[in-house]
């Protein structure tokens, strides 16, 4: 299995180099291939264990992609940076516990997603709720392979008219989010029915990433968010927030919320603070309005539904930085990009963004609990050109 793979990697590698004049038609012989490649390790699977569902061959053969990716260090779940030769993304992270508990965040970044020189796959995870450190993992360990499978599905669907430039980019977009969109709602029909984690009052936020080539297709459940930090006209570096923070108070929030019975206020001692409530308790006070999991309310307004948007890297753009709601409750998007772009070693970039957003807590939320604090940095332009994979002691 794993020289099947190598071999359809080392193919697609080749016709990359071959190919460079000429980008769009190396996209769409890539995503054939891999395809190909794709629909035979479930073939594989289905003649070895005589299954006729290729939806679950599918779901395998995109699982063993990501054992071999983490078995040759391609995958980074823990803080530390991720940087492949012949690539140019390098991705740092950090995670750090805040005053809480256990730390209930966590990330990965998964290079040469799905066997393809030119992809990554970054997320980032903020669980919530007695179990919410159980539910973050699960749906991190989860959503790559169902994406990368509900890809394959619709690709294979879709044909490309290499003929008709806007029309290929519309249909890469229709098919990263409408497999976005089978993905979610897969993640969560699963979690609920995985009886070792109790999801019913816990559950997790979801902001992840896809880089194919020259565009980032970003997909936001919750209330982390995603800035990009790009040069002005006049040479500024300014930052460009990718996401919204699903908030219950947002109008279109709020109106689903209540439509479904549900309830949105804050508490006497949290003003400010919009929260979700059933419709005759005080509970469970979500203070973002989607959610992986907290069953107990999704009845009543609480969506795991992603916004789904894609952005064209050009060389104005320099790095995205995916967070957690830790480090944005204290530092602005301008804070954040700054204190990015001012790090000497970009490896060390996400952890001098945590530990600027912890002391920031000790500053401006006196007397409050510091929530766990995570971010991912995501440089588009990377300068180095070794193999790394390297963690550290959170």
């Amino acid at each position: 299995m794993e020289r099947l793979m190598a071999k359809n990697f080392g193919s697609i590698r080749r016709e990359q180099t071959s190919c460079v004049f000429d980008s769009e038609f190396w996209i769409i012989e890539a995503m054939r291939h891999f395809s190909s490649m794709f629909n035979g390790l479930a073939r594989s699977f289905s003649m070895r264990r005589g299954k006729n569902s290729s939806n679950g061959d599918g779901r395998e053969a995109a699982e063993t992609m990501a054992k071999d990716a983490k078995k040759h260090d391609m995958i980074l779940r823990s803080s530390g940076f991720v940087n492949v030769d012949g690539s140019n993304n390098l991705a740092s992270v950090c995670s750090k516990r805040g005053r809480k508990g256990v730390n209930q965040d966590c990330a990965i970044v998964w290079e040469g997603f799905g066997c393809q020189a030119d992809m990554l796959f970054c997320g980032i995870f903020d669980g919530h709720g007695p179990w919410g450190h159980f539910v973050a993992k699960k749906v991190r360990e989860s959503m790559p392979s169902s994406l990368l499978c509900n890809w394959q599905e619709t690709l294979a669907q879709t044909s490309l008219d290499p003929d008709l430039e806007s029309d290929k980019k519309h249909q890469r977009f229709h098919i990263w989010k409408h497999s976005y969109l089978k993905t979610c709602a897969a993640v969560d029909r699963e979690l609920e029915q995985y009886r070792k984690i109790d999801s019913f009052y816990s559950g997790t936020t979801a902001l992840t990433i896809v880089r194919q080539g020259d565009i980032i297709y970003v997909a936001n459940v919750g209330d982390s968010r995603a800035v990009l930090a790009t040069n002005s006209d006049d040479g500024n570096l300014v930052p460009v927030q990718l996401t919204v923070d699903f908030k219950p108070n947002l109008p279109q929030e709020s109106e689903r919320i209540i439509q479904c019975q549900g309830r949105v206020f804050c508490m006497h001692d949290e003003p400010g603070v919009h929260r979700v409530w059933l419709p005759n308790e005080e509970s469970p006070g979500l203070a973002m309005s989607r959610a992986f999991g907290d069953y107990c309310i999704k009845d009543y307004g609480l969506i795991s539904v992603p916004e789904v948007t894609q952005r064209h890297i050009t060389n104005k753009d320099q790095f995205v930085v995916l967070a957690t709601d830790g480090v944005w409750d204290v530092v602005s998007n301008q804070e954040a990009i700054q204190i990015v772009s001012s790090t000497p070693d970009k490896a060390k970039a996400a952890k001098r963004l945590v530990e600027f957003a912890a002391c920031a807590w000790k500053k401006k939320r006196k007397g409050i609990a510091v929530d766990d604090i995570s971010a991912i940095c995501l440089f588009f332009h990377s300068s180095h050109h070794e193999v790394s994979l390297v963690t550290t002691s959170k």
